[in-house]
């Protein structure tokens, strides 16, 4: 057995140095120097690792750890020490009021991002946190903001974002957040639109220890994480490293770990979190390394190893296994699940006693005594060499959705496996992806990495192509004056957007009829077919209109609307001089004050209401200006003057 160890396993340069403060301030002075601080108890602001072992040990020498600055008051003056993930200001400024020393062990990565937000503050931006609220640093992060903060760990919460008090803001992360996740929150906040400075603050050393975790568990049969079960960064290393090796082992101490699951592996990968000390490695390391002699000899005494194809006979099929004679002293075993990723499929409808086929070696000794071999993962690399002509040619593929996963989807291609992230599936952001769940989709493999076990598709080229395509298909058949067909896409308040197949037209609110339209959403919803006149073509940007030429009212309007026609019309709105009539939809009609009624109106409302239905006789019609001037005093009778006498 080959035993790796991750080179940058175990204390990060900012853990290394709290830890050591803080042994050096309970008695080992060697360690580190801390000047003018000192005397007294010592403290520490929260546990100054995240791991139980050191935690004790610290304790056992006087470390005494305090979770708030109120406990102070009951506790001897003495020197209280800020761990690595640091605090807020007023913490601080808290327990120096208290009348204790400070001494900061505050990483100097975290400690930048306490000067990035207040000097982005003080340029007015609010700060937006890419990580979890619940951890130390974030909310130690929170606490030295002078401008609003929000933090966000999540692609649901990058989404429903909106802004808190400005729209210029500053991007900041965790030190310890996974970069790819990062990356992909950020890609959404920026399709926003917002006036943002983005600051990558992911420590160098957590993003060093993720990429060699990746790369060795990517080529190792087995993975051992060694950490504290409440590390953040230990649990992005297992998570990591599950990712690129299904028998990944997450343990505290050389305890945890149950050696027989080792037997017949050619290649062990450790690595270890940043709250990890040196010494709980070693153990570990020493162990895998001492117990592989005798299996690389009992290895070695066989005829078949781990990794080989072999061939052999089918001699009996159950539901959920397959028993192959392949020439040794053991017979060979495929589960179902080294079979096919078809979940809970009947084997015996599949494969036949009397079947020749071929397996790759799993384990050479399942622990039973039998040849362990997979069907599927031979399949999948022979998939995994069309996958890499298809890169070689950018041949197009279509192949089914197997899984919908938080970032993205996963098809199979002759059992080999290809991840399209979220950003490539489409070509505008999709919220819910699991409406692909089991179609079929076309895509281009863009990164051919089987090795690292990155095999990624792109979806979004294809469409983004065909888009372009229809596009200029579209420009190229298309006139100002055209009458063409659309769906509506979008309808907002100013108007609507219709899809032309191609590109899109805008229709404004002035656009949508003769007559006047107050809201656009009463007129016209989403998937609406519609019928449109193309009125402009500016470049790329296409105006459209629902004003054709031969519905124009004005046609009709001057022998409809002739001096001296008695006519009907709606109260549409009023001003001090006189109410406007709507006769009908684009064809509006004055009735001054004056022209009301034969008695004194002061002003229109009050004998009048918007959407009163009122007779009148039209006194002046100006076709060229689109002009008609209407009466109701001109209807009524004049009085007599023997009546005005009386």
């Amino acid at each position: 057995m080959e035993v790796i160890l991750a080179k940058s396993a175990g204390f990060c340069p900012g853990v290394k140095r709290a830890v050591d403060m803080v042994y050096h301030l309970t008695g080992d002075a060697h360690l580190f120097q801390v000047d003018g601080i000192g005397g007294g108890p010592v403290y520490t602001y929260g546990p100054i690792i995240h791991n139980d072992e050191v935690v004790r040990d610290l304790e056992a020498r006087g470390a005494r750890v305090i979770h708030s600055v109120e406990e102070l008051d009951r506790l001897p003056k003495g020197t209280v020490i800020i761990r690595s993930h640091g605090v807020a200001r007023s913490v601080y400024e808290t327990i120096e009021s208290k009348g204790f020393q400070i001494a900061d062990a505050t990483c100097p990565f975290v400690k930048r991002i306490h000067n990035i937000v207040e000097e982005q503050g003080k340029e007015g931006r609010d700060i937006i946190i890419i990580g979890n609220p619940e951890h130390p640093e974030v909310q130690g992060i929170r606490g030295w903001c002078l401008t609003p903060s929000v933090v966000i760990q999540d692609i649901d919460e990058a989404v429903q974002f909106s802004p808190m008090s400005s729209e210029k803001m500053c991007i900041i992360s965790q030190t310890t957040f996974n970069y790819n996740k990062f990356k992909d929150l950020v890609e959404i906040l920026f399709e926003k639109g917002y006036d943002i400075n983005c600051v990558n603050s992911i420590c160098n050393a957590t993003a060093v220890r993720q990429e060699e975790a990746s790369d060795i568990a990517s080529r190792a049969d087995a993975m051992i994480v060694i950490g504290d079960k409440n590390s953040s960064n230990t649990q992005k290393l297992y998570e990591i490293s599950k990712k690129a090796c299904e028998n990944t082992y997450y343990i505290q101490t050389l305890v945890d770990l149950d050696l027989s699951a080792f037997e017949s592996m050619r290649y062990v990968g450790i690595t270890a979190g940043a709250s990890t000390p040196n010494n709980i490695i070693e153990e570990v390391h020493t162990a895998m390394s001492e117990m592989s002699f005798e299996q690389l000899l009992e290895a070695s005494l066989k005829t078949i190893r781990n990794g080989e194809v072999v061939e052999g006979t089918v001699i009996d099929v159950k539901e959920d296994e397959i028993i192959l004679n392949i020439g040794c002293k053991a017979d060979g075993i495929i589960t179902r699940n080294e079979y096919s990723n078809t979940a809970n499929l009947d084997l015996t409808t599949v494969v036949n006693v009397g079947d020749t086929m071929q397996a790759k070696v799993l384990k050479v000794n399942d622990g039973e005594g039998q040849v362990l071999l997979t069907y599927k993962r031979l399949l999948a690399e022979r998939g995994n060499k069309r996958l890499e002509e298809a890169y070689d040619n950018k041949e197009v593929l279509t192949a089914k959705v197997v899984n919908v996963l938080d970032g993205g989807l996963s098809v199979v291609v002759e059992e080999a496996r290809v991840f399209i992230p979220a950003s490539l599936v489409s070509d505008t952001y999709e919220k819910n992806l699991g409406k692909y769940d089991g179609q079929e989709i076309s895509f281009v493999i863009t990164e051919f990495n089987p090795r690292k076990r990155r095999i990624i598709g792109d979806r979004k080229q294809l469409l983004l192509a065909e888009k372009a395509q229809k596009q200029k298909e579209l420009f190229e058949r298309i006139n100002v004056g055209d009458v063409v067909e659309g769906k509506v896409k979008n309808v907002t308040d100013f108007g609507a957007f219709i899809d032309l197949g191609g590109a899109d037209g805008l229709l404004h609110i002035s656009e949508m009829s003769w007559g006047r339209v107050e809201n656009p959403k009463k007129l016209l919803k989403v998937g609406d077919d519609i019928t449109v006149l193309i009125k402009d073509i500016q470049g790329e940007k296409i105006a459209l209109s629902l004003k054709f030429a031969d519905q124009n009212p004005w046609l009709t309007a001057a022998e409809k609307y002739a001096v001296g026609n008695i006519v009907e019309g709606k109260v549409a709105r009023m001003t001090d001089f006189g109410a406007f009539i709507e006769l009908e939809p684009g064809v509006d009609a004055l009735l001054h004050v004056s022209q009301i009624s034969r008695e004194h109106v002061e002003k229109p409302a009050d004998v009048l209401q918007v959407g009163e239905i009122i007779t009148a006789k039209v006194v002046d019609f100006n076709e060229e200006d689109r002009k008609i001037s209407l009466s109701i005093k001109a209807m009524e009778t004049p009085a007599r003057e023997e009546d005005v006498e009386e």
